[in-house]
């Protein structure tokens, strides 16, 4: 276990290395937060030498956000926070003179208060502070209002080092993701197709496909945060003035993300039938093995058509890929001829088994529904589906 952790620490380390990706972008975040606070320390510590001069360094390390927009937002909240919770804490030390029973009248209400929703996640700070105020020393309206300036001088440098230090932009991971989720489609769909054309399939193996399937949704999901992310980057970040936007790659089209998503849907439609199939405790009846042979086949051509579509999408280059083109008309023009064919044949009650025609017709639509996301525009160009 901590060689596997190791191994993994001294991977990331070289991708780091290696080029842009998400481990430089933690490298350096990291780095940022660390010198954020280091640079408040100076100020509020060694150089104004004030006796509360641990919240200036403690609020800049939280603020160097993700994004710059976020470091802006949080850092209002946290201030909000700071400050109902050290003024709260220095009227009942005021009112009461005692330090224990100050902590316990506060601490209830800035606990409530921290569950604030315009508060977020910044909340915790409120009670964290009061606690801060009662227990480090004097509580005067110095020591009241130095905190309160320190948190405003902490956050000043967070924000400030986050904003004009290169200021993190999250286009990229839009990129990785969707081909992550492309790529993982066209694997499951090939995985599938390659059991079902040799026979080689069982119970267990319909659980691993299931498995591939619920990986895809979690790639989705990563999709759908890694736009949030790419959007919320591109707010009042001044490393990306309006003239420069436009000379930002391209993202693929947020329709690729449904497209994609769809076809992940359908495909844990495909896992769960064939789930459904080998489960004893089902009724559900097997169908031909040849039929499913000929089912496989056609995933294998969908897999095809999935990897030229992803293709076309995942580089900045891509849609101008004229070989990615033509290997995506030949596989549609492939699963187009296998589709036919299954649809002829589930049209021909003499040389089919009921089993047949009952689960083999759910496997179809369900190709079908994975064609046409794939090329709306060409289906079915010649038949009108199962």
């Amino acid at each position: 276990m901590v060689r596997a952790e190791a191994r993994g620490i001294v991977d990331a380390a070289a991708r780091a290395w290696q080029g842009p990706g998400r481990e430089r972008d933690l490298l350096v975040q990291s780095l940022k937060a660390a010198g954020a606070a280091t640079l408040a320390w100076a100020v509020s510590g060694w150089w104004l030498k004030d006796p509360v001069a641990l919240m200036a360094p403690w609020v800049a390390v939280v603020l160097v956000q993700a994004t710059v927009y976020r470091s802006l937002f949080k850092g209002l909240q946290q201030l909000v926070a700071i400050a109902v919770g050290t003024l709260l804490a220095a009227g009942a030390e005021a009112l009461t003179g005692n330090i224990l029973i100050s902590v316990a009248l506060v601490l209830p209400v800035v606990m409530l208060l921290s569950n604030w929703p315009r508060l977020g996640d910044q909340g915790i700070y409120g009670p964290t502070t009061a606690l801060f105020t009662l227990t480090s020393g004097p509580v005067s309206s110095l020591t009241v209002s130095h905190r309160l300036l320190q948190a405003l001088l902490g956050a000043a440098i967070g924000i400030a080092v986050n904003a004009l230090i290169v200021p993190p932009v999250h286009l990229r991971n839009v990129r990785e993701n969707l081909s992550s989720l492309a790529r993982g489609a066209e694997g499951a769909l090939a995985g599938m197709a390659e059991g079902l054309a040799h026979n080689d399939w069982s119970e267990e193996t319909a659980t691993d496909w299931r498995q591939l399937s619920d990986r895809l949704q979690q790639r989705q999901a990563s999709l759908r945060s890694a736009r949030l992310w790419s959007h919320e980057s591109l707010r009042l970040n001044p490393r990306l003035p309006w003239k420069s936007r436009k000379r930002l790659p391209p993202l693929p089209d947020e329709s690729e993300d449904q497209r994609w998503g769809a076809i992940a849907a359908q495909i844990g439609g495909i896992a769960n039938t064939m789930i459904d199939i080998v489960d004893e405790n089902r009724t559900i009846p097997s169908p031909d093995q040849r039929a499913l042979g000929d089912y496989g086949l056609l995933l294998c051509d969908l897999a095809a058509a999935c990897a030229a579509r992803a293709d076309l999408i995942c580089l900045p280059s891509a849609p101008d890929d004229e070989d990615a083109h033509a290997r995506l008309e030949e596989a549609l023009d492939s699963v187009e001829r296998r589709h036919d064919a299954l649809h002829k044949v589930l049209c021909d009650q003499h040389s089919v088994s009921t089993a047949t025609t009952a689960v083999l017709g759910t496997l179809l639509v369900q190709a079908q529904n994975i064609w046409h996301h794939i090329a709306p525009d060409t289906w079915p160009r010649a038949t009108d589906g199962a």
